[in-house]
């Protein structure tokens, strides 16, 4: 029998801080090579596209992808299919478009809180959407943060995503007057956005800050612009394989020659020591996040343990 939980119920079972925790554990597997992760496969067709991510973590007894598809229109489908590692068995099927708010959200957090400085306690936030959410709901559960400016294009649903997210975190969040507003003075600066031009001028970046870019996951998009990435003295991405594909941000930076991607170090990398991270208070730091399998399948085995436990979802007749 195969576990099936839908969206709402995986709402019920998931907390931020879980996720959190299950991505750091997909980061730190990933770079002892006890799992492997598989970089995204899109299937572009004309009003929508089809994307697979694929992934093994022989830790968890399970291997498995997700697949989703998104139209130009509005319709998504995102599904999350966990097998046996040993048996090939099918095990669960997940509905992931939540699942997958909160562990690119988690990434972020996971990042700040190896990436950015302790005391780090303003936030700038570029972005208004769903995943904006989870970013900033990730970042408050890992650093103390007072303050927190919003930046957006339509004035209307920054007010909203304020007034909404101020009850689901403890910090005082405002519209940015402008973008060198939503820059200046923050410790942690986050973008998450469909921008095709950067956001601001890299030259605002200030001493100490840490800087994640989530919103260009491909080639056509940007949110930083060079000045910000050579104003950058430490580069991390989630997967290498990942952002040479995919990552916007630094394919300028690449082609300029101011960086070669065998020495951009990943997030694993620095959490389990392999290589440094931020050395010193001063140092700009910059993370750019594009998703990975691998944060699906760990937090999707969380779900599905705590499903398990407390009797939610139902079981479909398939490989019984």
């Amino acid at each position: 029998m195969v576990r099936y939980l839908n969206e709402s119920e995986i709402r019920s079972l998931l907390t931020m801080p879980a996720t959190i925790d299950c991505v750091e554990r997909a980061f730190v597997d990933r770079a002892r090579g006890l799992a492997v992760d598989v970089p995204r496969r899109r299937t572009r067709q004309p009003g929508g596209h089809l994307h697979i991510v694929q992934g093994a973590a022989p830790e968890l007894g399970l291997i498995g992808y997700k697949a989703y598809y998104s139209r130009a229109g509005g319709g998504r489908s995102f599904l999350v299919h966990l097998l046996d590692h040993a048996t090939a068995a099918p095990v669960a099927i997940l509905e992931a478009e939540w699942m997958g708010q909160m562990r690119t959200g988690a990434a972020t957090g996971v990042a700040a809180r190896h990436l950015s400085r302790a005391d780090s306690a303003v936030v700038g936030l570029f972005g208004t959407g769903r995943h904006a959410m989870t970013q900033l709901e990730a970042t408050c559960a890992v650093r103390h943060v007072r303050e927190v400016k919003v930046h957006g294009r339509d004035a209307g649903r920054v007010q909203r995503f304020c007034d909404e997210m101020a009850a689901r975190v403890n910090a005082r969040l405002r519209p940015a007057t402008d973008a060198a507003d939503a820059v200046r003075d923050s410790d942690i600066v986050v973008a998450m956005t469909r921008a095709d031009a950067p956001l601001f001028d890299g030259r605002l970046l200030e001493p100490g800050q840490f800087i994640s870019a989530a919103g260009a996951n491909a080639l056509n998009r940007r949110e930083l612009d060079l000045a910000a990435v050579r104003r950058a003295e430490v580069i991390v991405v989630d997967s290498v394989q990942v952002a040479e594909g995919e990552c916007g941000d630094l394919l300028q930076a690449f082609e300029a020659g101011l960086l070669q991607w065998e020495n951009v170090p990943t997030l694993g990398d620095v959490i389990v020591g392999r290589h440094p991270g931020r050395e010193s208070a001063g140092q700009v730091v910059l993370y750019e996040s594009h998703g990975m399998a691998l944060q699906d399948l760990y937090t999707a085995a969380h779900v599905l343990a705590l499903a398990r436990e407390r009797g939610v979802g139902i079981d479909l007749p398939i490989g019984a």
